[in-house]
């Protein structure tokens, strides 16, 4: 039985429900629905339907290949023009082995050639992206292929998660706070009048992605429930933790930030404890998150109070040599 012809082609509107099917078929510990593909995909804002590349056969779509090139910039007018992202490739099972991934790969990194890009990231992209990096326990076969083409590891976050069924505060955090509030500290519920302050800290002493993520949730309507803020007896505000913030999921915690001058003091830990408790609060079963850098004083922390590693990426790059100027 011969194998099936494959055609390339690029993404045409209608697509979104059979690739979701595909990508869930290629990697069924990591699905996907047409609904979340389209908002984190179709209808990111530096979308352009060239730099998503399918296959297909006779039977429909059986991989596919998205790079990414920033028509918006993430911050001021920095376009980033010298760096490209891959944010995912795949090819379901019954396709594999035929070098399909390969050809999809090597058109993405073309496209990205073509608009002036000098490296590729995979896959660390804000703000849409599904995982941070490539989970190479779980997709060795991608790994190998991404080796093949020049990738090297930049960095190896770590996805955590602990249970959220039995959490209570712990009476030394609840002390902490009580004797804080007495010295007049705020901790509490983001206030109204504070929304516009912790924007503008999320972006200026942190990331622009924060700042913008904390921005378009509440937009969207999440609660100020879900912010818990530090404010200390001056009224400054001092950090925040929160939780729902991405696709309104009750159970994922973060962004989180305190200031560094406060760092060691055990605010963050208090705010972190806090945290919990109001997601406890709210029913939520486990507390995760997708990104935590290996060895940081962040990922020890959250270590200390319970969480455990679940998962570990590769964030990886390669050289394009050979760009061409999209001018």
């Amino acid at each position: 039985m011969s194998a099936p012809s494959i055609r390339f082609r690029n993404y045409r509107p209608g697509d979104g429900p059979q690739l979701a099917e595909a990508w869930s078929q290629a990697a069924p510990g990591d699905p996907i629905t047409p609904t979340r593909l389209r908002n984190l995909v179709l209808l990111d804002r530096n979308f352009d339907p060239t730099g998503l590349v399918i296959a297909e056969s006779d039977a429909g779509i059986v991989g596919a290949a998205y790079a990414v090139h920033r028509r918006v910039a993430e911050t001021g007018a920095d376009l980033q023009a010298e760096r490209g992202w891959i944010l995912f490739f795949f090819v379901v099972p019954s396709a594999r082995r035929a070098g399909i991934g390969r050809q999809l790969l090597t058109r993405a990194l073309e496209w990205l050639r073509e608009q002036g890009a000098t490296e590729a990231i995979f896959s660390s992209y804000t703000p849409n992206y599904v995982l941070p990096g490539l989970d190479e326990q779980r997709y060795a076969e991608a790994s190998a292929l991404l080796q093949a083409e020049g990738f090297t590891v930049l960095e190896r976050p770590s996805a955590m998660a602990m249970s959220l069924r039995e959490y209570t505060l712990p009476d030394a955090e609840r002390r902490r706070a009580d004797e804080l509030r007495r010295q007049g500290w705020y901790l509490g519920t983001l206030p109204e009048e504070d929304v516009v302050p912790l924007v503008a800290l999320a972006r200026d002493e942190f990331n622009a992605d924060w700042g913008r993520a904390i921005r378009e949730g509440l937009v969207a309507g999440m609660p100020r429930e879900h912010l818990m803020v530090a404010k200390d007896p001056s009224g400054r505000m001092i950090g925040w933790a929160m939780f729902g913030t991405y696709e309104a999921v009750i159970d994922r915690f973060g962004p989180f930030g305190v200031l560094p001058s406060s760092r060691g003091t055990g605010l963050g830990r208090l705010l972190l404890h806090l945290t919990l408790e109001r997601m406890a609060a709210y029913n939520a079963q486990t507390a995760w998150f997708l990104w935590a850098d290996d060895g940081s004083a962040a990922s020890g922390l959250y270590q200390k109070t319970g969480f455990e590693i679940t998962r570990t990426f590769s964030i990886m790059r390669a050289a394009l040599t050979g760009a061409r100027s999209s001018q």
